[in-house]
């Protein structure tokens, strides 16, 4: 009798197994597949998850959360790159991981259904070195894990209708290699931080109790600003250890210009906030505008 549960659901395989067998041999080829399959098992094993099967030289495994899955695919991918054994003519070889969380059917230690086929497709989306992921997995994830995964792209999967949001999931970062525990040291200690947000007179804070809001035209955001430049989700801002970073989800991307005249833009993809200055939502901010977001970050 099947049991239904939900879990995240990973492959992991190896980019180009049959160029290894050409170039190395079937004797050396399988012996460095043998040890990037340990090195998923292993990694798997230690963030509690489970190695549901492997066929040849991928893995396919299950986790009880979204953020389990991701710091096994975090450290399946640093263990891989920096391992002495996995060279081929001075490269290491490379790992490609697909990850999705949802609901499937578990029976006889196996699991069925179509999410697990959309974990499987995220990975033949996924190139070597790469983390790929869903929009229902970014959405079970930490905020830590959340600042890390930028938009990438909207596809139509094979076999299904409708668009799936793909995610790279960004592993190689520091602030993500710090908080995988035993892979790197621990956070660093420091003064609580606040973001203050201002716009057209009204003040939100971002702290560690309210550690996220959504802006964007979409009245069910937390900051609702108009223009045909906006998207109906078109940012996010998310304290991430002490950090406050900025997630740009829009299709005209995000403007910040600091208090001493430095610009920066960013377009599906995250960057961090310090000091005070003004946000633009697909333009450059303009002081006093009701479109402007004004910012601040405080020690407390």
């Amino acid at each position: 009798m099947g049991k239904d549960i939900e879990v995240a659901i990973l492959f992991a395989d190896v980019v180009g197994s049959t160029r290894l067998y050409d170039t190395m041999g079937d004797l050396r080829a399988r012996d460095m597949v043998a040890i990037c399959i340990d090195v998923m098992r292993g990694a798997t094993e230690q963030r509690q998850g489970t190695v549901i099967k492997t066929m040849g030289d991928e893995v396919m495994a299950t986790f009880p959360s979204a953020d389990a899955a991701l710091n096994a695919a975090a450290q399946m991918q640093q263990q891989i790159s920096t391992h002495a054994q996995l060279k081929v003519d001075g490269q290491p070889v490379a790992i490609r991981i697909g990850c999705h969380y949802g609901p499937v059917m578990l029976e006889n230690r196996d699991v069925f259904g179509a999410a697990v086929h959309t974990a499987n497709r995220m990975t033949s989306q996924a190139k070597a070195g790469q983390i790929v992921t869903t929009a229902a997995t970014v959405d079970k994830l930490s905020p830590e894990w959340r600042a890390s995964c930028r938009q990438i792209d909207v596809a139509t999967l094979k076999g299904q209708g409708s668009e799936v949001v793909l995610y790279e999931v960004l592993w190689q970062t520091e602030d993500v290699t710090s908080m995988v525990p035993g892979i790197a040291s621990e956070p660093r200690s420091g003064q609580h931080m606040r973001l203050r947000l201002r716009c057209q007179d009204r003040e939100l804070l971002v702290d560690e109790r309210h550690s996220s809001i959504t802006i964007g035209r979409a009245e069910d955001n937390d900051v609702v600003i108009k223009g045909n430049l906006i998207s109906r989700l078109h940012a996010r801002i998310e304290i991430s250890r002490n950090k406050f970073v900025l997630i740009d989800q829009s299709t005209n991307g995000t403007f910040v210009q600091s208090s001493d005249g430095e610009e920066s833009f960013v377009r599906r993809d995250s960057l961090q906030i310090k000091g005070r200055g003004m946000i633009g939502l697909g333009r450059l901010p303009e002081q006093g505008s009701p479109q402007t977001i004004g910012y601040t970050c405080e020690e407390l």
